[in-house]
């Protein structure tokens, strides 16, 4: 049976929630959408589900530490961060603030799935900077593994784009 929060448990949820992904610090993890669950698990212990955006991520290392810092700040002696493989992480668990500040940051955000209906195929990435569909795969891999580089035709700027998981 599942429980609802308790204001404790949202209270900490919305601080762990609040920390910035260490590879794009534009965005929080709950943005993200990696972090799965808190519970208070006990007087002063809180246990965590993390899910990182692709199995073997580096920064899950890091964003576990700062969940840690921070609520150890906020008063909880014993923090335990959980990495939860199951069910995995997808592009469609970046919320719409997210999205948004991706592209204001000029990482061009990934597209929505379509849950069902016909998959369009080719469909064009639209560029952070001008707005343009114009834009041309450079790299698959960019900064990190889950961007590819492209660049806009019609500005001529480079850019990241998130790719969809």
């Amino acid at each position: 049976m599942v429980t609802a929060p308790t204001p404790l448990e949202e209270e900490l949820r919305t601080l762990a929630g609040a920390v910035p992904d260490p590879e794009l610090p534009v965005i929080t993890l709950a943005e993200l959408g990696v972090l799965r669950a808190l519970h208070v698990t006990g007087p002063g212990r809180v246990e965590v589900e993390l899910t990182p955006t692709y199995t073997g991520c580096p920064a899950v290392e890091t964003m576990s530490a700062d969940i840690e810092r921070v609520l150890r700040e906020h008063g909880i002696p014993e923090v335990e961060v959980r990495t939860v493989l199951s069910p995995a992480w997808s592009t469609d668990d970046i919320t719409a603030e997210g999205r948004r500040k991706l592209e204001e940051f000029g990482i061009a955000p990934p597209r929505p799935s379509v849950a069902s209906g016909p998959v369009m195929v080719g469909l064009a990435i639209r560029c952070p900077h001008c707005g343009s569909t114009d834009t041309t795969l450079l790299s698959r891999f960019s900064s990190t593994a889950c961007k590819a580089l492209r660049r806009c035709e019609a500005c001529r700027e480079p850019f990241d784009h998130f790719k969809e998981l």
